[in-house]
């Protein structure tokens, strides 16, 4: 028998024109003093906003154009304390909603709040309960809107650092296709893959659950499907439903399984260089799926082997696919999307072992579906620099 849990936001709301709503969903909470946090293009909202103005709430605003730093979320802890929020609202891609989630936990928890961090503080947990929160993604990508950790940039230290604890899962997520609709055709790329990665390594971790596994075997074929035709039909209703849909599925798998080696790279390498985390996730993931499934069928890990044999039927379309046509697909869709390599994001070979050191202590690490030898680290980085 298998043991597991399943936690997620208080309350999921998908469709297309849910985020129109937002002041209706609001009601449960009797804000009166909101901190808004959006991305680089705030205006862009207004629409979604102005009603909460009409309505007499105080809107205190905060944005992030990038990966959220530490002295970014200092600021908007500053900010939200100083106004007296009494709610969190994040409108915006995966920083918007990583820096939302950390600011609503640690407003109400007392300094220092690097205390709070893995890496650069002793992963102290919450003692107090956040400020409520509401998250509206804007992407189809991160999944962040139901899971319970944020990640945060040190630029100084090259080193991405995460919050987590249970308490930081949002207490509502509206997830509206319709709000993905004018992204560029590359962000749409970036962050797809980087769903598609979340998924699949959702569904070979060793952490996987019966309903992790129910959420990627719906969602893998979706994003599988609807990727290419969004990236040259940005207006497809159904395939803008699909990879939200998607999108949120890999955020819920993602948060009660484990990742794998894609992540275990992404992020060390994206405090090491700047380069969008979709993207990263997009070169890595052909070799160490190519890895893992060599690896899992030298070890006849009969169970993960299925597994690698699954994906390759979803991602192709044919029951007799094997892991081969998955990787060579994977290529494909990369040279499709203009995925560039390691290399042009400034990557250099002199960079490999320090990447690899930090990589196989990460927590990510720990999900993938066999272990991964520094050697077996340093072919992935071969494959794809």
């Amino acid at each position: 028998m298998m043991d597991f849990e399943f936690a997620t936001a208080n309350r999921i709301i998908f469709g297309d024109g849910q985020a129109n709503k937002l002041l209706e969903y609001l009601s449960a909470f009797e804000a009166k003093r909101v901190l808004l946090v959006v991305g680089g293009k705030p205006q862009r909202w207004d629409s979604l906003v102005q009603p909460l103005k009409n309505a007499g709430i105080s809107i205190q605003q905060v944005s992030v154009s990038s990966e959220p730093e530490l002295l970014d979320l200092k600021e908007s802890v500053k900010v939200c304390r100083k106004a007296g929020c009494d709610l969190v609202i994040g409108i915006g891609g995966g920083s918007v909603m990583d820096l939302a989630k950390a600011v609503a936990a640690l407003a109400t928890n007392p300094e220092p709040l690097e205390d709070y961090f893995e890496v650069i503080g002793s992963g102290k947990a919450l003692t107090q309960e956040p400020l409520p929160s509401v998250l509206l993604p804007t992407t189809a990508g991160t999944g962040a809107e139901v899971t319970k950790n944020a990640v945060i940039n040190l630029t100084e230290h090259r080193v991405k650092v995460s919050i987590r604890h249970p308490r930081m899962l949002p207490d509502i997520a509206i997830v509206d296709p319709e709000l993905t609709y004018t992204l560029p055709a590359d962000v749409t790329a970036h962050c797809g893959l980087d769903a598609l990665t979340q998924l699949i390594e959702s569904f070979v971790s060793n952490k996987a659950n019966v309903i992790t596994d129910a959420l990627c075997r719906e969602a893998i074929p979706k994003v599988a499907k609807a990727l290419p035709i969004v990236f040259r039909e940005s207006l497809d209703r159904q395939a803008r439903a699909d990879l939200s849909l998607g999108s949120l599925f890999s955020g819920l798998a993602l948060a009660n399984s484990k990742l794998g080696a894609v992540h275990g790279i992404a992020g060390p390498l994206g405090g090491m260089i700047s380069i969008p985390h979709g993207a990263v996730c997009a070169i890595l993931l052909p070799a160490v799926f190519e890895v893992n499934a060599r690896e899992v069928k030298v070890k006849q890990l009969f169970s993960s082997q299925s597994r690698f044999d699954e994906i390759a039927a979803m991602l192709c379309g044919a029951q007799d696919s094997t892991p081969a046509d998955a990787i060579r697909w994977l290529h494909e869709r990369n040279q499709e999307f203009k995925i560039p390599k390691l290399g042009d994001y400034g990557f250099q070979p002199q960079m490999m072992a320090e990447l690899i050191e930090k990589s196989s202590c990460s927590s990510s690490m720990q999900g993938n579906p066999v272990k991964l030898t520094d050697d077996h680290l340093y072919e992935i980085l071969e494959k794809v620099s």
